[in-house]
């Protein structure tokens, strides 16, 4: 896996060195210090486990006597890769087996958590046997037997024979492409007044941030589809046509899907800003697009066809990328595919100016297909100023710009005629449906195809009925909690003014994530039911079973992203920041700061908030600019000089360091 010079080039280029200034919020980082990684604490012991706590932090050998007895190790969180131990003495009829979960609820000596194939049984994967005659010294898993995702590690014994073991380890896969994996070049930190934990807030942010580095692989360390057979798992499949890439899933799926990237990548740019995981999943995708300009719903080894909401959030993906990146000759490189996909679905437009979805796949919702809300607004988002048109106006292509926003503006007035019921306040789901669907709602909203103010937060306070103990329920996907659209939907409060809504939601659903004893403590679920199990999509392609969930899974990760967009109000509006938006959304908040790095430079503010006024420091590198919009009125001084009585209208700034003061 050793990277080539032209790669070490591109990854200079699309990565900066960690540039976050040290302070609290390091603690949150839950990124380890070392590859190599020991379990923290025993869980637990089965049966004769003489000296197991030697397990524990390496700290010595640990004996096991007699069939069956077991002991489980507690990582403390969520690790991936090759695990290895050391056999300090057996018999020749010693051996071991190893499994493998994310929740200590399906802890088993006899079976591992599903990753190869769902199955009511639970019991597909099975366990990694270490067969008699265990030779003395170091025991290293082969490379496609790497575990992508687990907390819990339990050793068995499967003879009568005693075995003595030692240096029990894992060394981390992910991010195969650093060496420091807590170098980050973003931070957020704020106090939470509004929840129990004040540090929930930063947690969730650098949960999202870990959840994603989880979900960077080598290209080789795919999940082998179709499945070699039970019992047993295979991770050495190509997942890309470079690596490294971004999959959906550290533990199961190890594939690439880019409608998970819309919400990974920004995650990815505000924590770490490594974009060549992203760069390489997009140019996967776009390897595979069909001659008629089709592009697959997921890329090797599954390379599915047959999914317009996932071709479109490829185009979006790839705006993204650009601008974040600034990789002009990347785009340069894919125009005219990109060109060429837009003209794909254009075709699926009709007289009505509505996209006919006929390609149904999407994140897992039901009822998709024809004149649909959510992929009709994801479409609106590809051809409007912010994605096609904007790309094609960077490009210098102005008539096609022109067209693509000609072909928006109609998309927006044929949505609000066919979907908007103005007796509910919301979005239906198809033209006759009395169904109001989570993200055909969150993603209008976010992707302004409301048509005022007042229609957006009709649409926020909707959502909110959806919502339960554990978080909001997506009637689309009837007794499921799917954070992916979740996370759409935090941003889609935050954008229609309702700040605390959104916070709400983030300690509400994330919150639970982070705090639930059935899950892993640090790292988000791909998804659980109405009621808080691990039982998602167990009627709708997962076979009832709850081990088969993964539990680091990068599209739950929105929190991250829109904590940085919104709270801190720090946005790019231009490739690499050349240009940038400063509007703090305060959230009821007392303070916040934090900010991320591009190759331009560091990118930053820090706000506090009172009932006489509002300050805030800005930090952006020079010869950038960019306008500051602020979330209280009255007098305003900017570094000291007055500059109005009136703070409810945008300024402009030049790069740099400023202080700006709202004094009530």
């Amino acid at each position: 896996m050793a990277a080539s010079y032209a790669l070490v080039l591109l990854v200079a280029g699309l990565c900066v060195s960690g540039t976050t200034p040290s302070g609290p919020w390091d603690a949150f980082n839950l990124a380890p210090e070392s590859k190599a990684v020991y379990a923290r604490t025993v869980y637990g012991v089965t049966g004769t486990v003489e000296n197991a706590d030697n397990l524990a932090n390496n700290t010595g050998s640990a004996t096991l006597v007699g069939d069956g007895s077991y002991v489980t190790l507690d990582f403390g969180y969520e690790v991936g890769g090759i695990v290895s131990l050391t056999v300090d003495n057996a018999t020749s009829l010693s051996s071991l087996a190893l499994s493998f979960t994310e929740s200590p609820l399906y802890i088993s000596p006899l079976t591992s958590d599903d990753t190869a194939v769902q199955d009511a049984s639970m019991s597909y994967d099975g366990v990694l046997p270490l067969t008699a005659p265990l030779e003395t010294g170091l025991w290293t898993a082969p490379d496609y037997r790497l575990r992508g995702g687990f907390r819990y590690l339990t050793v068995v014994s499967t003879s009568n024979d005693p075995v003595t073991i030692s240096n029990v380890s894992c060394a981390i896969s992910f991010m195969p492409h650093w060496e420091d994996l807590r170098n980050y070049t973003g931070y957020f930190f704020a106090l939470d007044a509004g929840s129990d934990d004040e540090d929930l807030l930063t947690k969730v942010w650098y949960s999202g941030a870990y959840t994603v580095q989880t979900a960077t692989i080598a290209a080789d360390t795919g999940r082998v589809d179709p499945p070699l057979g039970s019992p047993g798992w295979y991770n050495n499949a190509t997942a890309g046509i470079a690596s490294p890439v971004i999959i959906d899933g550290a533990k199961r799926g190890r594939a690439i899907w880019l409608g998970d990237m819309d919400i990974a990548v920004p995650t990815q740019f505000v924590s770490t800003y490594d974009l060549l995981p992203g760069r390489n999943s997009i140019a996967t995708i776009f390897s595979l697009m069909t001659a008629a300009g089709e592009l697959p719903y997921s890329g090797p080894p599954l390379s599915e066809q047959g999914s317009d909401t996932y071709a479109a959030w490829t185009l979006i993906g790839t705006y993204n990328y650009y601008l974040y990146s600034g990789d002009l000759e990347f785009i340069e490189e894919l125009w005219g595919n990109y060109t060429k996909a837009m003209e794909y679905l254009a075709a699926k437009v009709d007289e009505t100016g509505l996209l006919y979805v006929t390609g149904t796949g999407d994140w897992g919702r039901l009822w998709m297909g024809g004149y649909n809300s959510e992929a009709n607004a994801i479409y609106y988002q590809v051809s409007a100023l912010l994605n096609s048109a904007q790309l094609a106006t960077w490009l210098n292509d102005t008539d096609l710009a022109d067209a693509y926003s000609a072909n928006a503006t109609k998309l927006k007035a044929g949505f609000n005629d066919a979907f908007w019921d103005d007796d509910v306040g919301m979005y239906r789901d198809n033209k006759t449906s009395t169904l109001y669907p989570q993200d055909g709602n969150a993603v209008a909203v976010l992707f302004n195809l409301t048509t005022s103010a007042d229609q957006a937060s009709r649409i926020s306070e909707g959502l909110t009925q959806y919502w339960n103990e554990y978080g909001a329920v997506s009637p689309e996907l009837p007794d499921n909690v799917a954070p992916f659209i979740g996370g759409f939907e935090v941003s889609a409060h935050f954008a229609s003014g309702n700040d605390e809504r959104a916070l709400d939601l983030i300690r509400l659903e994330w919150g639970y994530m982070l705090s639930t004893n059935i899950s892993v403590h640090s790292t988000f679920l791909e998804g659980y039911t109405s009621n808080g199990s691990l039982y998602y999509r167990s009627y709708d392609g997962y076979a009832y079973d709850p081990t088969f969930i993964s539990h680091s899974h990068g599209w739950s990760t929105g929190p991250t992203s829109a904590l940085t967009f919104y709270v801190l109000g720090l946005t790019v509006t231009s490739p690499l920041g050349q240009t940038w938006s400063v509007a703090p959304h305060t959230s009821g908040l007392p303070s916040a700061q934090g900010g991320y790095s591009t190759t331009l430079g560091w990118f930053g503010v820090d706000w506090t908030s009172a009932a006489s006024g509002f300050n805030i420091t800005i930090s952006t590198p020079e010869g950038t600019s960019g306008t500051v919009k602020l979330p209280i009125t009255g007098t305003v001084y900017v570094d000291g000089v007055e500059v109005g009585e009136d703070s409810s209208e945008a300024f402009e700034l030049p790069g740099g360091n400023h202080t700006v003061v709202v004094e009530r």
